[in-house]
């Protein structure tokens, strides 16, 4: 399966290549507001045209793209921000950086960010199966990774409940930045991180768009999408975003439902100070269920049989998810000339979440706990309420010094939360599985098991320099971090403080030929904080944990054709996580002797759009091992491989008419230890489809109208997407795969 679709990918990029370089190689200077045209652009330093710049400032010009907040309309697919937060080429960028546009989502039907990074090289997609959708869960290069919106980290739950989540309909673009990256962004993942996008006020005086959609599930959504200048001369601007959605989910008697409204105002227009207000309400009354589905029912043969993909371990009673998410961000940009300027940033968050479910740890009430018709569950809930602080500020500056020119950049961050949690915990009925009763309640109250108050801060100064000779370009970064937490436990009346200090940095070459080829090597560090007691001396003195850390040392090159959105990319990688916590067996406090690494290799290939052609490929093959276990990283994939294209006829019959497909491939996927053993996922290969059309092509009278439809999973695969062996316990818990899920769109913009 991966040899054919790295031959399917060779075959289609060859077909590109020869078109590319058949076509006038003059580089497009023009931006569209379709989403359909190539939107190359020439890099030009504000007050300064490209015409009239020395070689020297040609060099200083291509670092120095506009702030990539301040959007004037859809930026290309080849440039990105998040790894040096500056817009980049991406084939100057020396990390793996996977760009995803709104074009792609919207081609592709993507309704959530578990659906939007499938097609990525290095994904373990959709680890909660296709139910788990209140979260963005998934995994980056073996690890799983924080999430940043608009520059600004998007601060999750201590306890796992309060998490915010963003509905993609308001997102402008998703930029996945993989291997560690705490050199300019402060603690994160080894694998790396999300950075979404949101949509924000564009230089267009008037636009907008409203779209209906009902699908497979009684989907039902509608998104309005509307923008332009409040004031005549286009210095105020605004854009107001909004959605009302709702889904069954594949599970039985369960389902989700959404509200949420996002407004944005621009101040200053093309001046030389611009201040952007951005507001999000999101009300999510309900939100499907977290539940899973028994190991031995699933994954392997019960003694009755399999149990069907719509099994619910759940009690409908007891069954509440609702989460209320509110925010407030400003963006402020001033530039003080054509070499320097100044930027700053910050959001208030403001999430809360009540939650109460009846689950299964995979067990049924049998001797071996893996035998029988009756599943054994518990009941449990949470109510947690969390505010959230974030701030960036920098300065961003050109200098010379000889052949030398330097894009530097100073800035520092600060982060904060306060959260408060209570939950508690209690019995459940067993759950006949051949005939089950979704309405046997709760076995009496349930009891307090946490109440506890966190609070952290984070305060992190860096500073980065990338110098350029010629088409050698170095990049340096270098970050000091102070992170502070406190936690107490008013049950168990305990306290538990930490603080830590952290250096990293990251420092890679590159060298750009003139004919379109970089190859490049980097080295970056990353840290993360721990929560735990450890002992050196068999538990007579604890402490807290300190963080752990993380390294990557990547190579690898890529290739753009001239003048077009054609990007290639490959690169190896070997990632180090050590100083893990290990627990030691029957004591209290654990060990920081853990390590973990991933190696591998990744290709992907992007095309959005050339020749009325969009195109995404992706290969991805990865080796995670924990030491401290000997065995694989729990829920990592051996890798995936990816295919995805979508053609729009541009003249004839049928003008306007787009279709497409893709395969998506995951390898096997290690699901931890049962008491029968290793338990490993088979792999398996699905297949989505695409199809659109313009209106405007059957009559004048319906310009700006557009049908589309969209299918995952066509041929409804029967698979399981993830498992967690031996946990709380038990045998473990699966969870089945998204079924085949069709929907389509009538949408009207302007």
């Amino acid at each position: 399966m991966q040899r054919r679709t790295v031959s399917y990918a060779a075959l289609l990029v060859f077909f590109i290549s020869s078109e590319a370089f058949a076509a006038d190689g003059q580089e497009r200077t023009d931006i569209s507001d379709n989403p359909g045209a190539s939107q190359q652009v020439r890099p030009v330093r504000p007050g300064k045209a490209s015409t009239q710049a020395s070689p020297a400032h040609k060099a200083q010009d291509a670092m120095a793209l506009e702030e990539s907040i301040e959007v004037r309309a859809r930026r290309s697919s080849t440039t990105a921000s998040s790894a040096t937060k500056s817009d980049t080429p991406l084939v100057e960028t020396a990390q793996s950086v996977t760009v995803i546009t709104r074009n792609e989502m919207d081609v592709r039907g993507v309704l959530n960010l578990n659906q939007a990074v499938r097609y990525a090289a290095g994904i373990t997609a959709d680890t909660r199966g296709g139910e788990g959708t209140r979260y963005d869960l998934f995994d980056l290069r073996g690890f799983t990774v924080p999430t940043f919106l608009d520059g600004l980290k998007v601060q999750g739950s201590p306890n796992g409940f309060a998490v915010p989540q963003t509905d993609t309909s308001r997102l402008e673009r998703v930029e996945l930045l993989k291997g560690p990256a705490s050199s300019l962004y402060g603690q994160s993942s080894p694998g790396g991180l999300t950075a979404l996008f949101s949509k924000l006020p564009t230089s267009r005086q008037f636009y907008g768009d409203i779209n209906t959609t009902g699908g497979m599930f009684d989907l039902y959504r509608v998104d309005a999408d509307v923008g332009g200048f409040a004031s005549k001369d286009g210095n105020v601007r605004y854009r107001l975003y909004g959605t009302v959605n709702g889904q069954h989910s594949q599970l039985a008697r369960t389902g989700s439902r959404r509200f949420s409204i996002s407004p944005a105002f621009t101040f200053g227009g093309e001046g030389p100070t611009t201040l952007t207000l951005l507001g999000n309400y999101q009300y999510d009354p309900e939100n499907g269920s977290y539940g899973a589905v028994p190991l031995y029912g699933s994954l392997r043969r019960a003694t009755y049989g399999y149990l069907p993909r719509n099994f619910y371990d759940g009690d409908v009673p007891s069954e509440k998810y609702n989460r209320r998410q509110g925010s407030i961000t400003y963006i402020l940009n001033h530039r003080f000339n054509e070499d320097w300027s100044f930027s700053t940033r910050g959001r208030y968050d403001d999430i809360m979440t009540n939650y109460r479910s009846v689950y299964t740890n995979g067990d049924y009430d049998s001797d071996d706990g893996r035998s029988g018709e009756m599943l054994a569950r518990n009941a449990y809930g949470a109510r947690e309420h969390s505010h959230n602080l974030a701030f960036d500020s920098q300065f961003k500056g050109h200098v010379s010094t000889g052949p030398f020119h330097h894009a530097l950049m100073f800035g520092v961050d600060y982060m904060q939360q306060h959260a408060h949690d209570q939950e508690a915990s209690g019995n459940a009925p067993d759950l006949d599985v051949l005939h089950p009763n979704y309405h046997l309640g709760i076995l009496g109250p349930l009891t307090p098991s946490q109440d506890n108050v966190a609070r952290w801060n984070q305060v992190g100064t860096y500073g980065q320099d990338e110098i350029r000779w010629k088409r050698l370009i170095l990049t340096g970064s270098l970050r000091n971090d102070w992170y502070h937490s406190r936690q107490l436990e008013y049950l168990s009346q305990s306290d538990t403080r930490q603080s830590a200090r952290q250096i990293t940095w990251r420092a890679s070459g590159l060298y750009h030929f003139d004919f379109g080829l970089a190859p490049y090597i980097s080295y970056s560090t990353s840290f993360q904080p721990q929560v735990g007691a450890v002992s050196t001396n068999g538990g007579l003195t604890q402490r807290q944990a300190n963080p752990s850390t993380g390294k990557q040392l990547e190579g690898g090159m890529k290739y753009q054709l001239p003048g077009t959105p054609v990007l290639l990319s490959a690169a190896g990688f070997h990632i180090e996580q050590s100083h893990v916590l290990v627990a030691v067996p029957n004591t209290g406090y654990s060990l920081e002797s853990g390590l973990v690494h991933s190696d591998g290799f990744e290709f992907e290939a992007h095309v959005d759009v050339y020749r009325n052609l969009m195109m995404t490929a992706a290969v991805g093959f990865q080796n995670v091992h924990d030491d401290s276990t000997g065995k694989p990283l729990v829920q990592s994939s051996k890798g995936n491989a990816s295919l995805f294209a979508f053609y729009t006829l541009p003249s004839g019959a049928l003008k306007g008419l787009g279709f497409g497909g893709g395969m998506r491939y995951s390898s096997k996927i290690y699901g931890g230890e049962s008491a029968q053993g290793s338990v490993w996922l088979p792999q398996y290969a699905l297949f989505d489809g695409s199809v659109s059309y313009d209106l405007s092509n059957l009559s004048r009278s319906l310009q700006g109208w557009k049908a589309s439809a969209s299918v995952r999973n066509i041929f409804d695969r029967h698979y399981i997407a993830n498992c967690f062996a031996g946990t709380s316990g038990g045998e473990g818990s699966c969870y089945f795969g998204e079924r085949r899920n069709a929907q389509a769109s009538i949408g009207y913009s302007w």
